[in-house]
């Protein structure tokens, strides 16, 4: 998969990325749907008549703010829809059904109007990643085997729909991170315990599987954020922005610029730069900021973990995790 180009790229120069961000004081409508529209169509994905749009939103836990907000993720839709796309809402919570997820935070009731429901990322099917040389030596076997669902994989575009929130684990959960909810079920929660035990190796991995995706395009909701903790128990804070770009990781980069931070400083963000360096993913890219540029908002007193978690492969630790997600998902 490559990042798809901008119409301003030019063949002798680096292909130029746009990325759209935009100030959105809150989710009040109509002025919300309002911008995510000028956010998607400046700098949105293409998208023809008849395209399959996986809309990927955040939906780790039955907690608002650690979800992506429903009237983002409408509003999306609402656009697809408006360009013809086929559109289908799924997810793989990490605690809970997708269902009964977006039922909770209102995400149900939201896209109810545009006669659409959200979907579980089910049908797994077994993809063994391609990392690059430096990180392949921890699998002998060839790569990592992820289980990915096969409604991620037959989409033509997927639009990934988080909400700005700190992690504890990769200090940071954007658009690529978002991707991750592709891996069907409890799957996730041994790949968290298993690869988790080395950071460096599980934001491979991850990259490696946004890198084995259909082309994953991002709409951001950094209208309230999350920090200091997450991703589902950090605390709210007032970023005030919409973002969108047909490429995942320029929305991403744009959004560590926003937050002060260079796109290497996360682990997942070191693990794409790792790939292009060495030829596992396209170079020679560079972003341009067609509405505001990351200057222009104020991120001061954004708070990320102090001191990254990381998961360590410990059976009492899995079956905990594996315990929780149930219980989660029979209160739901």
């Amino acid at each position: 998969m490559t990042d798809a180009p901008s119409s301003a790229s030019h063949p002798a120069g680096p292909r130029v990325l746009p990325v759209g961000l935009l100030a959105c004081a809150d989710y009040a409508a109509p002025r919300l749907r309002q911008i995510v529209f000028q956010a998607l169509e400046t700098a949105g994905p293409r998208v023809a008549a008849g395209m399959r749009v996986l809309v990927k939103p955040n939906l780790v836990t039955a907690q608002p703010l650690a979800c992506a907000s429903p009237e983002v993720t409408a509003a999306a839709c609402a656009w697809l829809l408006e360009h013809g796309a086929r559109v289908e809402v799924a997810d793989s919570p990490g605690f809970g059904r997708a269902g009964a997820v977006a039922r909770k935070i209102g995400l149900e009731a939201a896209l109810r109007p545009l006669k659409l429901r959200v979907r579980a990322l089910d049908q797994p099917v077994p993809a063994r990643l391609a990392l690059p040389p430096s990180a392949s030596v921890a699998f002998p076997e060839g790569g990592p085997r992820f289980m990915i669902s096969r409604r991620a994989l037959e989409c033509d575009l997927i639009l990934s729909v988080p909400r700005v929130k700190a992690h504890s684990q990769m200090l940071l959960t954007l658009a690529v991170k978002n991707c991750f909810g592709c891996v069907s079920g409890l799957r996730k929660a041994l790949i968290h315990t298993r690869e988790g035990r080395d950071p460096v190796c599980f934001a491979d991995c991850l990259a490696a599987l946004w890198a084995a995706l259909p082309p994953v395009a991002g709409l951001a909701d950094g209208v309230r954020a999350m920090h200091v903790a997450g991703p589902s128990r950090g605390k709210p804070f007032a970023l005030g922005l919409v973002g969108a770009s047909p490429s995942a990781v320029a929305l991403d980069e744009a959004l560590c610029a926003v937050l002060g931070l260079p796109p290497g400083a996360t682990p997942l963000g070191a693990a794409l730069e790792r790939r292009r360096a060495e030829g596992c993913a396209a170079a020679g890219w560079r972003a341009s900021y067609v509405l505001q540029g990351p200057e222009e908002f104020d991120a001061r007193g954004f708070e990320l973990p102090r001191q990254l978690a990381h998961t360590s492969f410990h059976p009492a630790r899995f079956v905990k995790s594996c315990v929780r997600r149930l219980w989660a998902a029979c209160k739901l």
